[in-house]
């Protein structure tokens, strides 16, 4: 069972840190296959600090709907082209399978081979059963599946078309028979009727199979030998040694003209639309450059992905990974408000009223009586430095004050340096987009059956906000539209001065609300104001139930 510890959506530092420093304690106490993960790209500040403490960004998953890879057989039995079909019956046979995929020698899918086409083959209908005596393989292999021993001549391995004979008929017959077709392609089984054996070295047959381990006269050999006839001998008798010739085909020749593939990374939902109009009983999963690396029966559709989550700096699946809701969540550590996420069973949840998810995580370091590793210190410093702005936020509370003079001493870092140089690495308004702007750290909410979404960027200044606005308001429009928002937010704060200014799209009744000081269309200064969760979204929602949500 795979443990993923994930933060929310548009994902922050203090989202990307409390992950990777929960999932080292989850691993350190015991819970095995824990991955650390983020739901959204890093910024240049995440990326600094990843690098300043030497740790690894969390993998990155957009999406927890079951994929192909979470229940497909890796283990996959196939055959090569160039395989017998005598050998694929047998592996059929002791594997208990329908079918195989057929690969080339560098494991490229080239089909299916199943065990109807077998079938059809080895017992065609009435109306084809003529065809069944031409076969096209190398006489070496059809030699090899009947154990047969070359008395003259030398086995080709070329793979040629063959018309099997039985020399089961008189002498007059069978010298009519040999006539109807190319000497060169035929190959007699016969026992010993030396009669039989003579006019089939004189008419030129390719090779003459004596079968039921019959002695053959010298001079037969001799001649041949000396008519360049290739001479055999095989242990069965002609019933059956004709049966097991057949099974010298190819299994390249036997594909399936048509078949489902998919990729690992195809949605089980997807699948299962089309297996189910679909009469296939496996399908082959294939990697971008068509090489077979799994298997998926139909069965393996009723499987459920072996993983569970645990959620943290989030607790609604509006802002949660894709699939979350799909996915069996076991904990949750958060600081933010309790949104409507309801669980089947009962979870371990810590929602704790601090400035950050860092603290709550290095509380759970403190409780669970594990010493934190230093460059977990570093990140759990970071992501509480990020989110109380450097302990200047009104969401800072004690609790966050001792952590952090506890990390200190942990890591020796000095925070008011580490802060300077966080909030110095990377200007958003600088070195993104507008629209990447928005949604860098932006949070959805659902309150009294409307949509909002609020984002926030941390400046060290506002100097470069008069030249981004109007792109700013524009790309809010566009996102606020864009996803069926009432409204569309931005919070820029400035963490020297503790002052934000404020960009919001949507319902001009409900702009109208706002009572903060105006600096012009859509734009409010909010002094004091440093807080998203704590000031903004208490202050927006008091207006939500005074205007029409339509």
């Amino acid at each position: 069972m795979q443990t993923i510890v994930i933060g929310h959506l548009n994902p922050d530092m203090d989202s990307i840190c409390s992950a990777l420093a929960y999932a080292h304690l989850k691993r350190v106490t015991g819970t095995p296959d824990v991955v650390a993960a983020r739901a959204g790209h890093t910024n240049e500040r995440i990326d600094f600090v990843l690098h300043k403490f030497g740790v690894e960004p969390p993998v990155f998953l957009s999406d927890l709907s079951d994929r192909v890879s979470d229940v497909m057989e890796r283990d996959v039995i196939c055959v090569e082209a160039d395989s017998t079909v005598y050998d694929a019956i047998h592996l059929l046979e002791v594997r208990r399978l329908r079918g195989l995929p057929v690969v080339d020698k560098k494991r490229r899918l080239l089909g299916l081979l199943s065990g109807f086409k077998i079938s059809h083959y080895l017992f065609p209908p009435r109306e084809e059963a003529d065809t069944a005596r031409r076969i096209t393989a190398s006489l070496s292999c059809i030699v090899d599946t009947f154990g047969g021993k070359v008395l003259t001549g030398k086995l080709p391995n070329d793979s040629l078309e063959y018309v099997l004979v039985i020399g089961a008929m008189n002498a007059e017959t069978f010298t009519a028979r040999v006539a109807l077709e190319r000497p060169e392609q035929l190959v007699l089984f016969v026992g010993d009727r030396e009669d039989i054996q003579r006019l089939a070295i004189a008419a030129g047959v390719r090779a003459i199979v004596v079968t039921g381990n019959l002695a053959v006269a010298p001079a037969v050999q001799d001649a041949a030998r000396a008519a360049g006839v290739i001479l055999i001998t095989s242990p069965h008798d002609t019933a059956i040694t004709l049966d097991l010739a057949r099974g010298a085909v190819r299994v390249g020749r036997m594909l399936e003209p048509e078949h489902l593939t998919f990729t690992p990374e195809t949605l089980l939902e997807h699948v299962r639309e089309k297996a189910a109009h679909s009469a296939a009983f496996v399908f082959p999963i294939i990697d971008e450059e068509g090489v077979l690396v799994g298997i998926l029966a139909k069965s393996n559709l009723l499987k459920r992905a072996e993983r569970q989550l645990i959620l943290v700096d989030h607790n609604e699946f509006s802002q949660a990974v894709k699939g979350a809701d799909k996915v069996r969540i076991v904990e949750i550590l958060d600081h933010h408000r309790i949104g409507g996420l309801a669980t089947d069973a009962p979870i371990l949840f810590w929602n704790n009223p601090v400035g950050s998810t860092s603290t709550i995580v290095a509380l759970c370091y403190e409780q669970a009586g594990v010493p934190i590793p230093s460059h977990i210190g570093g990140l759990l410093m970071a992501g509480l430095i990020s989110d109380t702005l450097n302990l200047k936020s009104p969401t800072t509370s004690l609790t966050d004050r001792r952590i952090l003079q506890q990390l200190t001493e942990i890591t020796g870092v000095d925070p008011t340096q580490l802060a300077e140089e966080i909030f110095s690495v990377g200007s958003p308004l600088l070195t993104l987009t507008p629209e990447q702007v928005i949604i860098a750290d932006c949070k959805e909410y659902e309150e009294q059956g409307v949509r909002f979404s609020i984002s926030q960027i941390e400046e060290l200044s506002f100097s470069h906000l008069p030249e981004k606005q109007e792109a700013l308001l524009q790309s809010l429009g566009e996102h606020q539209r864009r996803k069926s928002l009432f409204f569309a937010a931005l919070l820029v704060t400035d963490i020297n001065t503790q002052v934000s200014l404020l960009l919001c799209r949507g319902k001009p009744e409900f702009l109208r609300r706002i009572d903060f000081p105006s600096l012009g269309p859509h734009l409010w200064e909010l002094v004091g104001v440093v807080s998203r969760k704590k000031q903004l979204l208490p202050y927006l929602l008091q207006f939500l139930d005074r205007e029409p949500k339509t």
